[in-house]
């Protein structure tokens, strides 16, 4: 494919669309260095724990360090795909998102070497965990590579955004904040986590707003995405119960009730936002508010 013209040299930059102004975010929110924490009173209070909560706490951190790496390696299709329809300041604000990604795999990793953790994790990633990351979030987003249709794009953005990202990473950093941040322990963790809930905020405000452009342009699509959510939500249920193995709650007090439910919220939550795109002009999409979209 060849170039016909720059959009910088014809119509120059939108500068008040949303994915322009999540660029400008990322470029001044998205600075941090994995480097540049320190993880000292974490190597501490990992030797005070329990064995159970240290046991909990692996799973979620080994759950946390292959999801990331997956949503690296699983993101440039979706750019690829975005880049080849001309959409320039969306694709700006994606190139942020992939180093972004990139960044999240090297803070988890950083934490399990200075914890000593050398085992292979992947006991950690039950059945359920399997499915998704092994299966549903590759196979949906390498679908892009020969199928750049909205129906596809939209089955991507689902899977990505709204389950993986919105969904499931917002339930496993509640459940860090409900038990490790409540108790005090391993600030170093916790403080990464903040950098990575404020990041997600705008990967997930992205995903949002991608999704009701599609809905704007293709009003069908909510009903398939809501379809798409719903057939997901019973694996976010059966991974929180793998998660528990019989258990009543965490090793920190949280009950499994309340991170089902906690989870189940977020599920309904992407659908109430997706549904505020029908009836709305493509102008009032492009320029939404980042509040509007949970972005932080």
């Amino acid at each position: 494919m060849v170039h016909e013209s720059f959009a910088t040299t014809t119509r120059g930059l939108r500068q008040d669309t949303l994915p322009y102004r999540l660029f400008q975010k990322a470029k001044k929110l998205g600075g941090w260095d994995p480097n540049d924490i320190d993880f000292s009173q974490d190597i501490v209070d990992w030797n005070s724990l329990t064995e159970v909560q240290r046991a909990g706490t692996l799973r979620l951190l080994a759950q946390f360090q292959a999801g990331e790496e997956a949503v690296t390696l699983d993101l440039l299709p979706l750019i690829m795909a975005i880049a080849k329809e001309g959409r320039l300041e969306e694709e700006m604000f994606l190139t942020t998102f992939l180093f972004e990604e990139a960044k999240h795999t090297e803070f988890f990793r950083l934490l399990l070497n200075a914890l000593g953790v050398t085992e292979d994790l992947t006991q950690y990633h039950s059945p359920t965990y399997r499915k998704i990351f092994y299966e549903i979030l590759p196979e949906s987003m390498n679908r892009l590579l020969t199928d750049q249709s909205p129906e596809a794009i939209a089955d991507a953005s689902v899977v990505y955004n709204m389950f993986v990202e919105g969904v499931l990473a917002e339930t496993g950093y509640w459940s860090f904040y409900e038990g490790l941040h409540k108790t005090g322990k391993m600030p170093g963790l916790m403080k990464g986590i903040g950098y990575l809930k404020r990041d997600e905020s705008r990967h997930i405000g992205y995903g949002t707003f991608l999704l009701q452009r599609l809905i704007c342009e293709h009003p069908p699509l909510f009903e398939r995405m809501v379809n798409r959510l719903q057939q997901l939500a019973p694996l976010s249920l059966a991974l929180n119960q793998e998660g528990a193995q019989g258990n009543e709650g965490s090793p920190f007090g949280v009950p499994a009730e309340a991170v089902i439910q906690f989870s189940m919220t977020q599920i309904h939550a992407r659908i109430d936002v997706l549904k505020r795109a029908l009836g709305k002009s493509i102008d009032e999409i492009y320029r939404i508010p980042e509040a509007v979209v949970g972005v932080e």
